[in-house]
Order: C-alpha cells, then sequence, then structure tokens
C-alpha cells in the first residue's frame, strides 16, 4: 500500500511542499493529494494591488500541478483528527474524510479583527482574493462619484502601508487615511521611517497616528478618543489569525493557534504531521519565533520538505535555514523600501528606499510566483524509493528529541 502524503491548502507554502515532493519520491511508494478550497493558486502577497485595480495572474492548481501525478482535491478542509489520522472536508457533493499516513498542514492564516464590534461586518479586507475584489468593486463605485470619496486604512502594518499606499497611488481621486495605532513605521530604522513619510506627503496619504479604532460603522470608524472618522470604505489590515482546526483537532498548538513543532517542523504532540507558512509556530535561527511572511513560507517548507523525505527514505535528515533578514515594503509601483534587520530581529541603520527598492520587491513576488507555480523546476529528476516504514512510535519519537502528547 503506498504511503499518503496528504497537504492542507495550495499556497505559497502548501503547492511548494507538495510538488517538491512528488518531484523527489517515487509514485510506486507514495501517493501525494493536496486539499484546496479554490482551484487558482492566489498570490496572496498581491491582493492589495488587485483591489486598487492592478491585474494580477492566477495560475489553475490543475496547471500547477501538471504531470506530477499529485491528486487534486477542492474542498473545504473543516476538521483534523491526528489521531484517527484523518481530515474532514466539504465539498460540493457534500464532503467526507480523507485518510494519511503523513499530513502536511498549510492552512495559512486570515485577518484578524480582534473583536472589534462592525470590524467583520462593515470592513473590507486584503486577506483573500474575494475580500479584496469586494473591496475593488467599492473602489470603483467610489472613483465614479464626482465628489469622489474617502478610504479609511485600519493598521499600519506591512500589509495596511502597502495598501494605503498602493490605493492612493492607484486611485488619486479618493483621499485615503491610514490609522496606526503607534508611531508611523516603528520598527523601521529612523531613515526608513522618514521614506516613508515623505512616500505619504508624496502619494497625499494622511496618517494618523497613536490612534486606537473601538468600532466600525457602515459609514464611520470610532475611535477611542471619541472620534468619529467618516469613511466611505473601511480596510481593515489590523493583523492576521490562523484557523481554530488545529487546536480542535487536539494538536498541540500556541495560544493563538498555531501548531508547535520541532527543528524539523513535525508537530512536537504528533509525529506524522507538519505545519509550514503562517499556521506553524517555528524558532528561528535567532531563537525567535518566525514571523508570517511569504520567506518565512519558504524557509518552513523547505526545512519540512527535507525533513519528510529525510524519514521517509531513511536519510540523514539536514537543518535548512530558518531565518529572517529583512522587511520588504512596496510604495505603490514606484517605490518601496528594503529594510535589513539584525538577528534580534531589531532593524539595522541602513535601509534602501526608492524605486531600486521597489524593483527588488517586485523580483521577490514574481520568484515567489514562481517558486510556487513551478514547485519541480531545477530539482533532481531522480525519485527516492521509500525505505521500511517510517516509525512514528512515541518511544522513537523520544529518541529523536522530540516529543508526543501523553
Amino acid at each position: 500500500m503506498k504511503h499518503r502524503i496528504l497537504v492542507l491548502g495550495a499556497g505559497y507554502a502548501g503547492a511548494y511542499v507538495a510538488g517538491t515532493l512528488a518531484r523527489r519520491l517515487s509514485p510506486a511508494d507514495t501517493e501525494i493529494t493536496v486539499v484546496n478550497a479554490v482551484p487558482d493558486f492566489v498570490q496572496r502577497l498581491r491582493l492589495h494591488q488587485l483591489a486598487a485595480g492592478q491585474q494580477i495572474g492566477t495560475p489553475k492548481l490543475a496547471d500547477v500541478f501538471a504531470g506530477t501525478g499529485i491528486l487534486l482535491r477542492l474542498a473545504r478542509v473543516t476538521a483534523v483528527d491526528p489521531e484517527r489520522q484523518v481530515v474532514a472536508v466539504a465539498d460540493a457533493g457534500g464532503g467526507g474524510e480523507l485518510g494519511y499516513d503523513t499530513l502536511v498542514y498549510a492552512l495559512g492564516s486570515h485577518v484578524a479583527d480582534h473583536g472589534v464590534p462592525g470590524a467583520a461586518e462593515h470592513a473590507f479586507n486584503v486577506a483573500a482574493r474575494p475580500s479584496a475584489l469586494r473591496l475593488r468593486e467599492r473602489l470603483d463605485s467610489l472613483d465614479g462619484r464626482a465628489e469622489g470619496g474617502s478610504v479609511l486604512v485600519v493598521g499600519d502594518g506591512l500589509t495596511g502601508i502597502e495598501t494605503a499606499t498602493e490605493i492612493a497611488e492607484s486611485r488619486p481621486g479618493l483621499s485615503v487615511t491610514l490609522v496606526a495605532r503607534g508611531e508611523l513605521g516603528a520598527p523601521l530604522s529612523a531613515g526608513a521611517r522618514r521614506h516613508l513619510r515623505q512616500a505619504c506627503d508624496r502619494l497625499g496619504l494622511t496618517v494618523l497616528e497613536h490612534t486606537s479604532v473601538e468600532s466600525v460603522e457602515a459609514t464611520r470608524v470610532l475611535c477611542a478618543d471619541g472620534t468619529a472618522l467618516a469613511s466611505d470604505a473601511t480596510v481593515w489590515t489590523a493583523g492576521f489569525a490562523v484557523s481554530p482546526i488545529a487546536a480542535a483537532g487536539g494538536l498541540e498548538v500556541t495560544e493563538n493557534g498555531r501548531i508547535v513543532v520541532d527543528r524539523t517542523m513535525r508537530s512536537v504532540s504528533h509525529p506524522n504531521v507538519y505545519a509550514v507558512g503562517d499556521s506553524v509556530h517555528a524558532i528561528g535561527d535567532n531563537g525567535r519565533p518566525l514571523p508570517m511572511s511569504c520567506a518565512s513560507a519558504g524557509y518552513t517548507g523547505m526545512q519540512a520538505i527535507a525533513a519528510i523525505v529525510g524519514r521517509l527514505t531513511g536519510r540523514t535528515i539536514p537543518q535548512t535555514k530558518l531565518e529572517y533578514v529583512a522587511n520588504h515594503i512596496s510604495l505603490g509601483r514606484r517605490d518601496g523600501i528594503l529594510q535589513l534587520v539584525d538577528d534580534q530581529a531589531q532593524a539595522k541603520p541602513k535601509y534602501m528606499g526608492g524605486r531600486k527598492a521597489a524593483r527588488i520587491k517586485a523580483a521577490i513576488l514574481r520568484t515567489s510566483l514562481w517558486a510556487a507555480s513551478h514547485p519541480t523546476f531545477g530539482l533532481p529528476k531522480r525519485k527516492r524509493r521509500l525505505a521500511a516504514a517510517p516509525d512514528t512510535s512515541r518511544e522513537h519519537v523520544r529518541r529523536e528529541g522530540g516529543r508526543v502528547a501523553a
């Protein structure tokens, strides 16, 4: 019987892991299935551009996995049962259960409203393609009005900055305001913060610092100091959260629901489950948790691949890099910031800004798309045969230095 590898999610991490495993493991021994809710590969890193009115590619997953032997199941994951080694899914036909021998959990993250009243009901977001398209439709309607309209972007993290600057550049007829809970660009170096402020001024982007949002209504936002900000379109970019599915299934997770893993991305409570991307709580080489990011998706994905192939084929498992070296921020299409960070995740004094930084960010996006949508390109063609059935018993995992549930 073939070893069943089930990959949940086909974002940047999931698509890359699935395709690479298909290239490196023999189909005579393994069967790889990918479960994803939609038929397209979504360029999540560019959804703020889609909302602003630009066209971005959406490769079909059937084309991405063509020729790999991967089975694609279009369905929504509803539950994980690691004790029975099954995953419950729902689709147009009603769904069912999928069994596995090795599970790769790559369900990513979604927008977090932090319990702010009205945020889920009245705010737009750019965390998923349907929500980005809804925002785009709303912005189109505002652009069509003689008096224009006001757009309020809540959240001054990287997503908030990129979304606000992209909308301001692409739709100069709209009044765009960025609401920052603290100082704008606080994690950046002094020079990068100055560059960011200059970019906001150039784009006509209003910034409200040290402002906390208490609630969101259909046409305004209420702040903690009693201020009411009029808004024709409120965009919520104040953080991300992961699905509760892992926690509900009994996997060991952090307080925010991310799966706790060892250095090889293997669940510390269930040794035949691996987690990658935004869903994983992985400790980087600097001793700090890796942030939710495309870079982290790549590093955790590469380590999970190395571990799965190594364990299934009886080979040594290498430790790949788990690092975070820079923040890349787009400020519209012609400007950007490249901020290097040290091994303590603090901004280094030097930074790169302007068109060159924008070109580097664009190149990173192209590379990320290529790596995810061509996961088998450039890899050795030799497919590894599996060794004897991998030992995932509690005693064996303890000998490897891992932990399992009692």
